[in-house]
């Protein structure tokens, strides 16, 4: 436990750093002016765009989780994904590092088994790429007709065309030879889970047989959120519509600061953006608001807009949820602690 705090203590100050150092390619002064001059009647919606944000991918959650293990509340599929945003953001490697986290969560709430509420979050992270991609590929599409795309641009198409490529291509291995890949993770898994348990005290070590159900369960679990046309569809609505909200609130966030820019343009910056959250930063602090702003000054926004527009754009993705899911991931921790065994 030390030695992750003292990890996510040194990531934290690693994306401080990282900041700090972007505000000072801005400009520390006129980043702060501009913010200065935000116009407070855009900033008020933007927690209203927050709560659309999190509803919509809430609503994804409980349709995956649906498909999985029955129902569940929509005031209580939200709050659970709130913690997951949590655990995304105070993690290094974001949803990478947070699932096993958001997989207690989701446990919890739905008392369910845990690979059960891993395969819950997994599938809908994984949900989240077909939307994301296909709106980054609708930015880079539009900027490519409208205009000459910059050597920043062209690297984004390359990453996205990339993106698609690895994640087609995984997905059609994991079907085609789902029986080996169970083995290998299982091969993977049961030297790493006995190692482990030997450490905690009181803590029995898991048979081979065990993991190769839990694993059987995660596959099972995730095979049933793929092959549910109705809902798979309806969970790419809710994580599109919770892309477009993210997308507004950077829009709005440029908007506040008197820059109007078409709104492909956060289309295709808030995907991109979302890439650097696999850096070994706490929810990706300090590496996505570079992207974000590097990406938008290639596009023309003034540097100093642009590192302003992601500081309140940021402070609404990143902090509300990360204030709002710390309370709810608390009060499900307080609860298994609590609960008879």
């Amino acid at each position: 436990m030390a030695v992750r705090n003292r990890t996510t203590l040194l990531g934290f100050g690693g994306g401080l750093l990282l900041l700090g150092l972007l505000l000072s390619i801005l400009g520390v002064d006129r980043t702060l002016d501009a913010l200065g001059r935000a116009d407070p009647t855009i900033l008020v919606v933007l927690p209203l765009v927050f709560c659309v944000w999190l509803t919509a991918w809430g609503l994804l959650l409980r349709v995956v989780i649906g498909a999985v293990d029955g129902g569940i509340p929509v005031r209580t599929a939200v709050l659970v994904y709130a913690g997951a945003l949590f655990a995304n953001n105070v993690t290094p490697f974001g949803q990478a590092g947070g699932e096993p986290v958001s997989a207690f969560l989701v446990a919890e709430a739905v008392d369910a088994e845990y690979e059960t509420g891993l395969a819950a979050i997994a599938s809908a992270d994984a949900i989240h790429f077909v939307p994301s991609l296909s709106f980054a590929t609708i930015g880079l599409g539009w900027l490519a007709v409208t205009a000459a795309l910059t050597t920043q641009l062209r690297a984004a198409a390359v990453v996205v065309g990339g993106l698609a490529v690895i994640i087609v291509a995984g997905i059609g291995i994991g079907l085609r030879y789902q029986t080996h890949v169970e083995r290998v993770i299982v091969r993977l898994l049961w030297p790493i889970g006995r190692t482990i348990c030997q450490l905690i005290p009181q803590r029995s070590v898991p048979t081979r047989s065990a993991i190769e159900n839990r694993v059987g369960g995660f596959f099972s679990a995730v095979s049933r959120v793929g092959s549910d046309r109705d809902r798979l569809l309806l969970a790419l609505g809710w994580s599109a519509l919770g892309w477009i909200a993210l997308a507004a609130s950077l829009w709005l966030s440029l908007l506040s600061l008197g820059t109007a820019v078409a709104f492909t343009i956060p289309l295709l910056v808030v995907p991109l953006g979302s890439i650097a959250s696999v850096t070994p930063l706490p929810g990706g602090i300090g590496g996505i608001e570079s992207v974000l702003a590097a990406l938008l000054v290639s596009l023309g926004v003034a540097p100093p807009v642009a590192g302003a527009a992601v500081i309140i754009h940021r402070t609404v993705t990143y902090l509300l949820p990360t204030l709002l899911g710390g309370g709810v991931a608390w009060l499900l921790g307080v609860r298994s602690t609590t609960e008879p065994s």
